[in-house]
């Protein structure tokens, strides 16, 4: 999160700026579309008010949680989900089926590389979501031939239908609470 303050005209004495930036980084830690982190977010103080009697840090930390709270779901927040570099080594005959399955598990195939001794290297990424199985699928589909790497790259967009789909989950666990 970046934090920025443009406050003209003394509203917001300086002093009580890390207890609006503190209020905000607290509610970055549980977003308002499913309870996750927020990421990538910049957030400006522009404007406030102060009373010399009612006035605390604890006072601006609550307010700037409120904004937070109340400006977020304007931004249309959407959830990002881990995508994976996979390297995929297996023989040339078990080529198709891998690709298949890589396919299906919403992969995007970013090469092929022979390695020239009957095997191919295969280059995808992958959303980590769709890994937790890989190596036992792996070896059902090469006889145990198959060998892979998968490393964290970046995070992307999740699907609309994923997002919905955790957005409701995280409601019915928050109901049953």
């Amino acid at each position: 999160m970046i934090f920025e303050e443009a406050v003209f005209g003394g509203s917001v004495p300086k002093n009580y700026f890390p207890a609006v930036e503190k209020g905000l980084r607290e509610s970055c830690l549980s977003g308002v579309l499913a309870g996750y982190p927020v990421v990538f977010l910049k957030a400006t103080l522009i404007d406030g008010a102060y009373h010399p009697v009612d006035s605390s840090e604890i006072a601006f930390k609550v307010a700037a949680n409120m904004a937070f709270k109340a400006a977020l779901p304007e931004a249309k927040p959407v959830l990002m989900e881990p995508i994976g570099e996979l390297k995929v080594t297996v023989p040339d005959n078990y080529v198709g089926d891998v690709m298949g399955d890589l396919n299906k598990r919403r992969g995007r195939v970013m090469g092929m590389n022979p390695t020239g001794s009957g095997e191919t290297e295969l280059e995808a990424e992958v959303p980590m979501a769709e890994m937790m199985s890989y190596a036992i699928d792996l070896r059902s589909m090469t006889q145990s031939r198959g060998v892979f790497t998968f490393n964290f790259v970046r995070y992307e967009d999740c699907p609309l239908a994923a997002q919905e789909k955790a957005i409701a989950e995280a409601k019915a666990l928050a109901e049953a609470e």
